[in-house]
């Protein structure tokens, strides 16, 4: 039994520097950006923006937070920079979605990135419509996104941007 309490104590002391990482705010919404075309009942009804905040928030864990004030500590901007879902489901096509960032600390940029993905549907594609199909691609940058906050590299292409 003292075995095991002093392997817990152990451990804990290893894993704390982990679990004290420093706060990193999201916007709650990410952008389209001035430049993103994309069809209006997209923008309006595949909550794109949201999506990717809450899958970068899901995947990243304890140290993401939505915030408004990417002027103090450390924060990502991000906008939405490319969405290509016509209408149609997976009948219309592939689908594809593009957002870029940068991690500010203080105000002052750290690193880049851009993150794209691209998707047909997955099993069943020909059953799910547009919102469904490129809510895949959310997923998917919103899951690379964290993973690149765990180690950011300058000017990285995260997902299929490689």
């Amino acid at each position: 039994m003292l075995r095991v309490l002093l392997f817990t104590l152990s451990f804990s002391f290893c894993a704390s520097p982990a679990l004290a990482a420093d706060k990193i705010g999201i916007p709650a919404v990410v952008p389209f950006s001035e430049t993103t075309q994309v069809r209006e009942a997209v923008r309006n009804e595949c909550q794109l923006g949201e999506k990717v905040s809450s899958f970068v928030k899901r995947y990243g864990g304890r140290s993401i937070e939505f915030s408004d004030s990417p002027d103090s500590g450390k924060y990502v901007v991000m906008e939405i920079t490319e969405v290509h879902a016509l209408g149609g489901g997976a009948y219309s096509g592939p689908k594809w979605m593009e957002v870029t960032g940068s991690l500010l600390e203080n105000g002052n940029e750290v690193a880049s990135f851009r993150a794209k993905r691209f998707t047909t549907g997955g099993a069943f594609g020909g059953f799910k419509g547009t919102c469904a199909i490129i809510g895949r691609c959310t997923k998917a940058i919103g899951k690379d996104i964290a993973d690149w906050l765990r180690d950011p590299v300058d000017g990285a292409e995260l997902g299929d941007a490689r």
